[in-house]
């Protein structure tokens, strides 16, 4: 069955709250296509371009680098979210990080051509791209100050009180390397807090 864009309309609804622009989400849906990935299926690999931006309409994507053979998780992409490998996917150079299916997913995907001439052509979707490059950069500010200054136990309890869905679903390893700890010390960190 063929996920409705219905959960993609109240997102760039909620994200441009401006009844003006809101005569544009039509054409930004139109321009969009649904593309599903199994369970460890990659959106993009390390070294491939990126040929999609993304919406999540189901599922986690786990964005990862290898590191002396071992994989690290920069960042998961939840359900009701957007992402790509961006570097990749705008200057059409291969990736430096894989991104893939931690469980079955439904995308709503545009490509690189598509993208820039909405973006070049539709006021919506340029206010839409630049209110979510701007959290985005909130994010990773955030994120990078946090693994600086807070102990594992408070990047935990921090991930606890506002993405709890992700403790709930993303296997133990993969959290632990999103928060920069080892998963031995991530299995104490949950057992002392609840």
């Amino acid at each position: 069955m063929q996920a409705s864009k219905t959960n993609f309309e109240i997102y760039l609804k909620s994200v441009l709250n401006d009844k003006e622009l809101e005569v544009h989400i039509p054409e930004i849906l139109d321009n969009f296509q649904l593309l599903e990935l199994q369970k460890n299926d990659y959106f993009v690999e390390a070294g491939s371009v990126c040929k999609y931006f993304c919406y999540i309409e189901s599922g986690i994507l786990q964005h990862s680098i290898d590191v002396l053979g071992e994989e690290k998780t920069t960042y998961l992409a939840l359900k009701n979210s957007l992402t790509s490998a961006l570097n990749s996917f705008k200057n059409k150079v291969p990736s430096r990080k894989s991104v893939k299916a931690l469980f079955d997913c439904q995308l709503w995907v545009i490509d690189a051509n598509t993208f820039n001439r909405l973006l070049n052509n539709n006021e919506a979707f340029n206010r839409f791209y630049y209110n979510l490059i701007e959290n985005q950069i909130f994010r990773i500010d955030d994120y990078r100050i946090d693994l600086l200054t807070l102990t594992p136990e408070e990047r935990y309890k921090k991930l606890l009180n506002n993405e709890n869905e992700l403790l709930q679903k993303v296997p133990l390893h993969y959290l632990a390397s999103f928060l920069g700890i080892s998963s031995r010390h991530m299995s104490r960190i949950r057992k002392n807090i609840k």
